[in-house]
């Protein structure tokens, strides 16, 4: 165990279960009525899919989800009952790409990217604003790794609202790809995508990585047997349904904890949607 004190963020208590309902709605928020009025489209397969489909719910402006036929049912199903549009297409990434193109051309609807968006990247970034505002002599804020959009957010927030605040991220050792890039210089990628943090496989872009590069402190690396360890801890002990993905910034503390020994670190939460038949225990 470790001998500090932690606060945390719980995002998987956001009503589509996730931080990404933030970063989503500033999206639209920021649109004219003239690109409100012709909707907005993405390509998810998980959680982004449901928060722009809630966020344009709440504001009633049309969503367009481009999903994999390979995604689940249970994942379409949320997403139609935010009134999502679904259209499904082969799962490479440049078969989402096109069929998004061609939704935005049919429709004009305004893409908007799950993590390589400056208005998501601005909108995530609250969640470690609203952290600092209630606990402002945090020490460390960390968040998990995968897309970017979150800890370019969270990064951003911490050098300009945070005291003396660093920001790390945490990172499956299997898909390394962001520490990887931050000791490159340039944006890296992975060759395989081994890990239970399923949503932490996407790397970054070319408009979340330069504020990474230049705002994120560091990356912690984890092992798959590290994050099973915080997750079972975290559902164990805090009681509370989180995916993969959000225990690995536990898992880091963990790891590390001589040296956060008597900290101040606010950890983000960054979900709970979990497929309960792929749980490790």
């Amino acid at each position: 165990m470790v001998s500090t004190s932690l606060w945390f963020k719980c995002e998987n208590f956001q009503k589509m279960g996730a931080f990404k309902m933030r970063g989503a709605t500033n999206a639209i928020l920021n649109l004219s009525e003239e690109k409100k009025a012709k909707g907005v489209v993405t390509h998810s397969s998980g959680n982004f899919a449901q928060a722009l489909s809630l966020a344009a719910k709440s504001l009633d402006v049309p969503a367009y989800i481009v999903m994999p036929d390979s995604a689940s049912e249970v994942k379409k199903s949320a997403v139609r009952t935010y009134e999502g549009k679904i259209t499904e297409c082969p799962s490479t990434l440049q078969d989402r790409e096109a069929t998004a193109n061609k939704i935005q051309k049919e429709t004009g609807a305004t893409f908007v990217h799950p993590s390589n968006d400056l208005d998501v990247i601005l909108g995530q970034g609250t969640a470690a604003i609203e952290l600092l505002q209630d606990y402002p002599d945090l020490d460390y804020i960390i968040c998990p790794v995968g897309g970017g959009g979150l800890i370019a957010g969270t990064a951003l927030t911490v050098k300009h609202f945070g005291n003396n605040c660093k920001c790390i991220g945490a990172e499956p050792i299997e898909v390394d790809d962001a520490w990887r890039s931050l000791q490159s210089g340039k944006i890296e990628t992975n060759e395989t995508a081994n890990t239970i943090a399923d949503g932490l496989k996407t790397q970054l872009g070319d408009k979340n990585f330069p504020i990474i590069l230049e705002n994120v402190d560091e990356i912690i690396r984890v092992s798959e047997e590290e994050i099973k360890a915080a997750l079972k801890l975290i559902w164990e002990r805090m009681k509370i349904v989180v995916e993969p993905s959000s225990a690995v910034p536990l898992a880091a503390i963990i790891k590390e904890k001589h040296r956060f020994q008597n900290k101040r670190i606010g950890i983000i939460i960054s979900g709970g949607n979990v497929d309960l038949s792929k749980l490790p225990f």
